[in-house]
């Protein structure tokens, strides 16, 4: 019943089908065949997916990232960025790097990041004559970030399905997320060895940092500000979120004034809409889990993964895997929700932290934005950009072989997850 279920779903999202639509129909069609189950479970289950206070951060974490783009925020982080790396070769490139570890410090969400640095950065780089698809690949790549440098929306959702701590798993996500940053940067100078990049120089001096510094530094300080609040116990993640849209909005309204009120209103639409898209699929994923477990699809999971790896590295190498699979035919939050409550249990009996094991899962979805056929970020810069599918992400190739590389780092040295954490939070 489980496997015509999946069946059921994969087909529907072929056919282009939503997700949340595809997971929808596949477990009424199941519940149908079953006849033990009335239906009006369903509507009951997606209320209750939903009813949980800890889902108001998602929109308002969405909502700061879209002001930030309409607010010249991240324009200003642009600029910041560029300051210290844009008269390097290829230098826009790097700056879509470090701008994106400044932005996902903010929004928690990698379409967020970027929509709203490739708005900004596309344009740019088409101006000075970089590649196209190769302008795309770079921000698609760079904002797989987002999600990992706390706050991240994933890691909310995980700390909600399984009661981790959200503010361990924030932390957990730091450094992973500067090394990808920095594995990124490695990989653009491997790339660019050799070969013709634009490069613009540009005039330094601490009098133009000290004026630039002026002018981004409630920009700068918001990160700071959002992270250091949830770090230090000051305020929960959904006040953290409404700090966080409340932040931007004084800045994009008052200091900076590049936002009116008449410009509210469009925002906040396509915020809400956005978030309704994430939301929906908790009310869905009731379903499927309660679906899951009268099918005892937990235990059955856990006896074959025991049997095949039975130590922690081999369960890893095929939690990987699987993931990086699962990645490539399925988005990343319903992935999440579906899977990692069964894998958990698992993980634990073999003596793997948890913290480490949630953030080596979210990395591994989150590789899943920049591959094909279902990477959603793939989807935005070819929108962004106007390029064909296929070489939007055959661009990204270079920097995800580049990425895996820290996945397995992270993987198989557990400190670099959860040295920060447990240094400032304690176990």
């Amino acid at each position: 019943m489980v496997a015509l279920l999946f069946l059921i779903m994969f087909v529907l999202m072929i056919l282009g089908m939503e997700i949340f639509a595809s997971m929808a129909v596949s477990a009424v069609a199941l519940l149908i065949l079953r006849g033990d189950t009335p239906l009006n479970i369903f509507p009951a289950t997606m209320v209750t997916g939903m009813d949980n206070v800890s889902l108001l951060a998602i929109p308002f974490f969405i909502l700061a990232g879209d002001v930030m783009s309409c607010g010249g925020i991240t324009a200003k982080l642009v600029d910041f960025s560029r300051f210290f790396v844009g008269s390097w070769k290829g230098g826009l490139a790097y700056t879509s790097v470090v701008v994106n570890i400044f932005m996902a410090g903010v929004s928690g969400s990698a379409p967020a990041d970027a929509t709203a640095v490739s708005s900004v950065l596309l344009p740019a780089m088409e101006k000075d004559g970089y590649k196209k698809p190769f302008a795309a690949g770079i921000n698609a790549a760079a904002a797989v970030v987002g999600p990992i440098i706390p706050p991240s929306i994933p890691m909310i959702f995980m700390s909600m399905l399984t009661g981790l701590s959200v503010g361990k798993l924030f932390l957990g996500g730091l450094v992973p997320g500067l090394m990808l940053g920095g594995s990124l940067m490695a990989a653009l100078y491997w790339q660019m060895r050799g070969k013709p990049f634009p490069q613009t120089p540009l005039k330094r001096s601490l009098k133009g940092f000290v004026l630039l510094f002026k002018d981004t530094f409630f920009a700068l300080i918001a990160p700071l500000v959002i992270v250091g609040g949830i770090v230090g116990g000051v305020v929960t993640v959904v006040e953290a979120s409404i700090l966080a849209a409340t932040y931007v909005l004084f800045a994009s309204m008052v200091i900076y004034r590049n936002i009116g009120l008449k410009d509210l209103l469009p925002i906040f639409v396509r915020s809400a809409v956005f978030s309704s898209v994430i939301m929906v699929l908790f009310g869905v994923i009731g379903i499927f889990g309660r679906i899951l477990a009268t099918e005892g699809v937990a235990e059955s999971f856990s006896q074959w993964i025991m049997a095949v790896a039975p130590n922690w590295w081999a369960f890893l190498l095929i939690v990987n895997v699987f993931f990086l699979f699962l990645g490539m035919i399925m988005d990343a939050i319903p992935a999440m929700l579906i899977f990692f409550p069964v894998l958990l249990p698992i993980a634990e009996k073999l003596g793997i932290d948890p913290i480490h094991f949630g953030v080596v899962v979210v990395v591994n979805l989150m590789l899943g934005l920049i591959t094909p056929p279902v990477g959603g970020l793939l989807y935005i810069l070819t929108k962004m950009s106007g390029q064909p599918f296929d070489a939007v992400a055959k661009a990204t190739m270079p920097y995800m072989i580049s990425m895996i590389l820290v996945l397995l780092l992270i993987t198989y040295f557990p400190f670099l997850v959860t040295a920060v954490p447990y240094a400032l939070l304690g176990r």
